[in-house]
C-alpha cells in the first residue's frame, strides 16, 4: 500500500509587538482584527507596551485586560503614578502592584502561548531577551522607559526599556521559531510631528491643577525660570518623549530593513501623547483600522 502524503504543516506565526507608551493599546485592536481574519499567533514577543499587551494575550486574559484598559480614566492613570526623584519620574511600584492584584502572575514558561519580552542592559547596552521567570517582572523591566520609570534589577542586571535596542522585536520572534512574522510598529508616523506629551483631553480643572502642582513640587529647582522675552520651550516631558520617539523610529527602521517581517502593521497614533493611557478605546480602534488597511495582504499569508 503506497504511503499517503502527510498533511501540509501550518507555518508558525509570530507576532512582534513594538513599544510606544500609551499607543500600545492599539495592539489589542490589531490582535482582535487578526483573530477575526483567522490569524492567531503561535508565538508572541513584545517590547515595552508590546510586552504588556502581548503577555495578556499569551496568558489568555486579553478580554479582562481590554475591559480594564477601556475603562481607565485620567484619575486612574494618575493614581497609578508614584512620583520619584530617583532614577525616573515614577517608581512603577503602584502600577505593578495593581497588576499583581488584578491578574495572575504566572511564569513565562507556563503561558498558553510562547512569549518573551525585550529589555536593555543599562550598563552594557546589550539586548536582553526575557523568556523565563515571572511574567510581571519581565514586563516591568521591558517598560522601564529611561527617565520616566526607574530601572529594574533583574538577575543581577540593571534593565531598562527594550525600545532602546529593539523597538519592534522581529529578530526575537524569529529566534523563537516563528516562520511567518507579523510586526506591529507604533512609531511609524512620529518623526516630523510634535507629539502631545502631556494629557490631551480637558480634565476637571481643580483635579488637574492639583496634580500639576504636585509634580512641580517634586521637580522643584529642576525647572529653570525663563526670561520674559525668551521663546517658549517644550516641557521636560515633551523633550524626553520626542527624543525617545526619534531614537525608536530610527532604530526600528534600520532593524526592520535588515530583518524584514512578512507583514508590518502601522497604526497611525502620532497624535497620542506619552501618558495618554486613558485613551485606550481610541487606540484600540486605530489598531483595528490598521489591520483593515492591509487586509488585502492577509489571504495566503499563513
Amino acid at each position: 500500500m503506497p504511503d499517503l502524503p502527510s498533511p501540509a504543516r501550518k507555518p508558525l506565526v509570530g507576532l512582534a509587538l513594538g513599544g510606544g507608551a500609551a499607543r500600545g493599546w492599539a495592539h489589542i485592536g490589531v490582535i482582535r482584527a487578526l483573530g477575526e481574519a483567522g490569524i492567531r499567533p503561535d508565538v508572541i514577543c513584545g517590547t515595552s507596551m508590546g510586552a504588556l499587551v502581548g503577555a495578556a494575550c499569551a496568558a489568555g486574559e486579553l478580554d479582562a485586560f481590554e475591559e480594564w484598559a477601556v475603562n481607565l480614566g485620567l484619575r486612574d492613570v494618575i493614581a497609578h503614578l508614584d512620583f520619584s526623584l530617583g532614577s525616573g519620574f515614577f517608581k512603577g511600584e503602584k502600577l505593578m502592584g495593581f497588576f499583581r492584584g488584578k491578574f495572575v502572575d504566572r511564569d513565562i514558561e507556563e503561558l498558553a502561548i510562547p512569549f518573551a519580552a525585550v529589555a536593555t542592559s543599562l550598563h552594557t547596552g546589550a539586548e536582553v531577551w526575557l523568556r523565563q521567570g515571572s511574567t510581571l517582572d519581565a514586563i516591568r523591566a521591558s517598560i522601564a522607559v529611561p527617565g520616566l520609570f526607574t530601572p529594574v534589577a533583574f538577575d543581577g542586571v540593571i534593565l531598562v526599556d527594550g525600545g532602546l535596542v529593539n523597538p519592534v522585536p522581529v529578530s526575537l520572534a524569529r529566534a523563537m521559531g516563528a516562520e511567518i512574522i507579523i510586526a506591529v510598529d507604533l512609531c511609524s508616523d512620529l518623526v516630523g510631528r510634535r507629539p502631545a506629551a502631556a494629557v490631551t483631553p480637558e480634565p476637571e480643572p481643580g483635579f488637574y491643577g492639583e496634580w500639576m502642582a504636585k509634580l512641580e513640587d517634586y521637580l522643584g529647582d529642576l525647572i529653570p525660570a525663563l526670561a520674559p522675552d525668551a521663546p517658549a520651550m517644550p516641557s521636560m516631558l515633551e523633550v524626553l518623549s520626542s527624543s525617545l520617539y526619534i531614537m525608536q523610529v530610527r532604530i526600528a527602521r534600520s532593524r526592520l530593513a535588515g530583518d524584514p517581517p512578512d507583514l508590518v502593521v502601522t497604526p497611525r497614533l502620532g497624535h497620542l501623547g506619552l501618558l495618554d493611557f486613558h485613551r485606550a478605546e481610541e487606540a484600540i480602534a486605530e489598531g483595528r483600522h490598521a489591520v483593515e488597511r492591509i487586509a488585502h495582504a492577509l489571504p495566503g499569508l499563513v
